[in-house]
């Protein structure tokens, strides 16, 4: 795919007038046929999705029968695709799981980190507490990996490693969504210990708008094939339980809560993030075959300003109601202050959410 490049495009950060940061932003606008409507920057980098991809390893996971096997609900479901806050229900919640799959704390792989939510890490701090596996904010997405390794009949030791037939399956379920672009995704390994897929920015779109389109199928034909039945499970699962997707006052939760089921949207470690909308006369008006994804990367990978970038490319595209996207005021600009609760500058989108210019 060749397209037009802007090298210029940021989210400016100011001290006092005085610019201090300048945070490149890379996004790409595609419908669910694979066309990239509006670009910013590169909508062709080269992008880890890290946790942005859970849905579609989900997705695998659904693919093998664990779910079903163990009873597991569209509740542990979303808690899969999340990057969860630490919070107390969070982790009974992962726990939970791991009973539904007679798991044990210590078959998970992930390790243990600070908390995503500072509440939950200042009160691990009073207790001194040291958070272990089941704390990690992907510890539901491994509990489900554990559920697919059974399903599998594999065993449960190596289930993280990419010669485990489970990361097998995983590695070829997700080429699958990215097809065609499939032979384009590289695998590094993330944080959480897992493989994590890496793609051009606009074939991470195009995998966000198939997610939503399958809700739209799903609600129009719930016979519909068993891949496009998981996906849309899936997008209902992380539309009905947003508080498991992210937490309290994550973006995660609060753009899935604001937006009322039209679209969710994911976030992956390091300044990635994904958008799924679903089919409207608005993903109509932007030219749109159905539904759109969105993927965006910062290029610094700095989260308060991708945050911020997401809430203005869903404001300059129109995507919602004007207090839909209102609510998500505080993400879009972010107040800037200081120890002492001054606020020392400002933050600006030197952006413009462009139509894709094929040349």
């Amino acid at each position: 795919m060749t397209v037009k490049i802007e090298t210029t495009d940021a989210v400016v950060t100011d001290r006092g007038g005085i610019v201090e940061n300048r945070h490149r932003v890379h996004a790409a606008v595609v419908d669910s046929n694979g066309k990239l409507l509006y670009a910013v920057g590169d909508p062709t980098r080269m992008t880890l999705a890290r946790s942005a991809a859970k849905p579609f390893q989900a997705l695998a996971i659904l693919e093998t029968g664990g779910f079903d096997q163990f009873g597991l609900d569209d509740a542990d479901l979303a808690l899969m695709c999340a990057s969860h806050s630490s919070e107390d229900r969070h982790i009974a919640h992962a726990h939970a799981m791991l009973g539904k799959v007679d798991a044990k704390e210590t078959d998970l792989q992930c390790g243990g980190h600070a908390a995503l939510s500072e509440a939950a890490n200042r009160v691990w701090i009073k207790n001194d507490y040291t958070p272990t596996a089941i704390c990690n904010n992907c510890s539901g997405k491994h509990a489900g990996m554990l559920a697919g390794a059974r399903a599998l009949g594999a065993e449960l030791e190596d289930y993280h490693l990419p010669a485990h037939p489970l990361q097998v399956h995983v590695r070829r379920v997700v080429e699958e969504v990215c097809e065609p672009d499939a032979k384009l995704v590289r695998w590094g390994l993330d944080g959480c210990n897992l493989p994590a897929p890496a793609t051009p920015l606009y074939t991470l779109g195009k995998a966000y708008a198939t997610l939503a389109a399958a809700a739209d199928a799903v609600a129009a034909d719930p016979t519909c094939d068993p891949q496009t039945q998981s996906l849309g499970r899936i997008y209902g699962a992380m539309a009905q339980y947003p508080e498991l997707v992210g937490g309290e006052g994550r973006f995660c939760t609060d753009l899935a809560t604001a937006f009322q089921g039209e679209l969710i949207g994911k976030v992956g470690a390091d300044g990635c993030y994904g958008v799924a909308i679903r089919a409207s006369q608005e993903t109509k008006r932007l030219g749109g075959d159905g539904a759109l994804g969105i993927a965006v990367k910062i290029e610094d990978g700095n989260m308060d300003i991708l945050y911020a970038a997401v809430a203005e490319i869903l404001e300059q595209l129109q995507i919602g109601s004007p207090e839909m996207r209102n609510a998500l005021d505080h993400f879009h600009y972010p107040k800037l202050c200081n120890t002492a609760g001054v606020v020392t500058g400002h933050v600006s989108h030197s952006f413009k959410v462009r139509s894709a210019l094929v040349l």
